[in-house]
């Protein structure tokens, strides 16, 4: 693992616009196509279509850290629940399932229909199989982390008391959990597999070491697409599962060509080599007069953040609260999105994605309002004594404080910049503590050693403000950015503790029943605002770009940017 890798800035594996009031979305974030006309043409029947992806080591779904892979595997494998637009838990295999035992146990009933890619029935053993490869694998496995972390039980865990199953029959399975998790239908959401394909002998040993395999890995899953070839480091190559429960897929066959990097992938799409491409950065209004090329634009998971270090005086002290009020409502983040993202981004007050169905009101509490700032650190006692337009306290300290960002973000530099002149019209005085001599690429030896060094900047303190941003994943879990036990884990390098907020974050992983989490993230988020750990920026958007051939209700989101391929069509 590099260096980069192992720092503090790291996914947020949970796997995360406005007014006063109301969300405003800063762009039409509808698909956009470019074009004042639709599409036409002759709809091919069957057809191909090539999809980017990058290197990965392994096609076992369970095992991978590609997040390229990740997505293409979603067109083979399906999971009993899955996530809708709003980030709510909707079944997928599953046909219902019951809650009971407190919200211990999940009685899931299975559709009756599916069938796996070799023919055989999709039934509750498979359920029950793949939860036990899972265990077996701990967290050196994707989803082994992803429980963890969801259910809010990280660290030296049992994952065998963690959670079990009881098969009651082919379609009916019961899941037990150990305690009472607010997200236990959400850790649901992993790629089942299939039992038959790996096990002589049922619930053997050596049939879990097969599934967790890496080399020679063969998918076989329910979903849309079945694999049919896979030639290593070049591509893999799917086509149409004609028995699929849910339609059968109109586009033929796809075959993911694997490129060196994201800058590769959008050469190839640029020269049609490969279908689909996301985009880099934000400059993709560039395609939308390009015929061939439609623009699909949704909410990434990069959340763009300004953190206290809660050890400086000021701002934890007496007056902290005004000061950090008066910050979230001194920055204008819409000029920045639009200046600097050319106005794809979304503004919100709290670290939850703004999708998500449980984003209350509070998460539009502050717009931009310099007056009102400036009428908020007045109210506390700072004025300009003497008139170099930096607000001082009664004994003369001055509202001044080190802005710390990574100087290889040459985005984040510029916005640090943008916020340096916003607060300075407040009277907060900013000083930024980077390199800001230049700004240009730096190579991977370079990038290491300022990461390196940023990295030890968190780890001592060292910073009074710091910029900087997480990718948050569908399942929310803030215990990692303001839980007080989290200082010690380093996720917490804000040094904050609230234990208002350490319990309201506790309640919204463990002992709180379902029916209750809104609620509880409505207090989580009116906690946030109140207090402002963090002056929550904005989300950053992405897009798909699209080879218009390729017709149909293709909706990409963060976590399944090839959402709807299978109702896709071509047209010639």
């Amino acid at each position: 693992m590099t260096k980069k890798k192992s720092l503090i800035i790291i996914l947020i594996t949970l796997v995360l616009l406005i007014t006063a009031c109301r969300p405003i979305d800063v762009e039409d974030v509808s698909n956009d196509t470019g074009e004042d006309e639709p599409v036409t043409g002759e709809i091919v029947e069957g057809g191909e279509i090539t999809i980017p992806l990058t290197n990965f080591n392994t096609l076992n779904p369970l095992l991978t850290t590609n997040l390229n892979y990740h997505f293409f595997s979603k067109l083979i494998f399906e999971s009993l629940f899955d996530f809708d637009e709003d980030l709510s838990v909707v079944p997928r295999l599953a046909q219902e399932y019951t809650i009971y035992d407190e919200g211990k146990t999940i009685l899931v009933e299975l559709k009756n229909n599916i069938k796996w890619h070799d023919g055989a029935q999709f039934t509750a053993e498979d359920v029950a199989f793949t939860i036990e490869v899972i265990k077996a694998a701990g967290s050196e496995g994707t989803y082994g982390k992803m429980i963890e972390s969801s259910l809010g039980i990280e660290g030296s865990i049992n994952y065998n008391s963690v959670i079990k199953t009881t098969i009651l029959d082919d379609y009916r399975i019961e899941i037990h959990f150990d305690n009472i998790y607010l997200n236990n239908l959400e850790v649901l959401t992993f790629p089942i597999i299939p039992k038959h394909v790996f096990s002589e002998a049922r619930g053997t040993k050596q049939a879990i070491n097969r599934a967790l395999q890496i080399e020679d890995y063969q998918p076989i899953g329910t979903g849309p697409y079945r694999f049919d070839i896979y030639e290593k480091h070049k591509s893999i190559r799917l086509v149409r599962n004609q028995d699929y429960w849910n339609g059968n897929p109109q586009i033929e066959g796809i075959t993911g060509r694997i490129l060196d990097d994201d800058e590769s992938i959008l050469v190839a799409f640029e020269t049609g080599q490969v279908n689909l491409a996301a985009s880099l950065g934000t400059d993709w209004d560039k395609y939308k007069q390009n015929k061939r090329i439609r623009v699909a634009e949704f909410t990434s998971p990069s959340f763009e953040f300004l953190g206290f270090n809660f050890d400086n005086g000021f701002i934890a002290g007496e007056k902290g609260q005004e000061i950090r009020k008066a910050i979230s409502y001194g920055i204008d983040r819409q000029d920045i999105i639009h200046k600097v993202y050319l106005g794809h981004g979304i503004q919100i007050d709290v670290p939850l994605h703004p999708d998500s169905y449980l984003v209350s009101d509070h998460a539009y509490s502050y717009g931009y309002n310099k007056d009102l700032a400036i009428k908020i650190l007045r109210e506390a006692g700072f004025d300009d004594g003497d008139d170099d337009g930096i607000l001082e306290d009664e004994e003369g300290n001055k509202l001044s404080f080190r802005l710390l960002t990574n100087a290889n973000n040459q985005t984040r530099v510029i916005v640090a910049e943008e916020i340096k002149e916003d607060l300075g019209d407040i009277g907060i005085e900013i000083t930024l503590d980077f390199d800001t001599h230049y700004i240009r690429d730096y190579d991977e030896a370079e990038d290491e050693i300022i990461w390196e060094q940023f990295n030890n900047r968190l780890v001592r303190g060292d910073f009074d403000i710091v910029l900087l941003g997480w990718q948050a994943s569908v399942i929310p879990n803030l215990s990692s950015m303001f839980h007080s036990s989290m200082i010690a884990q380093g996720t917490n390098f804000i040094n904050y503790i609230n234990d208002r907020m350490d319990q309201v974050l506790l309640d919204s992983l463990i002992g709180s029943p379902r029916e209750r989490k809104e609620s509880i993230y409505e207090r989580l988020q009116g906690l946030i605002v109140e207090d402002i750990p963090y002056v929550s920026l904005y989300y950053i958007n992405r897009a798909l770009l699209i080879d218009t051939k390729i017709q149909g209700d293709l909706n990409p989101t963060f976590f399944n940017i090839y959402n709807g391929l299978e109702k896709c069509y071509i047209v010639e």
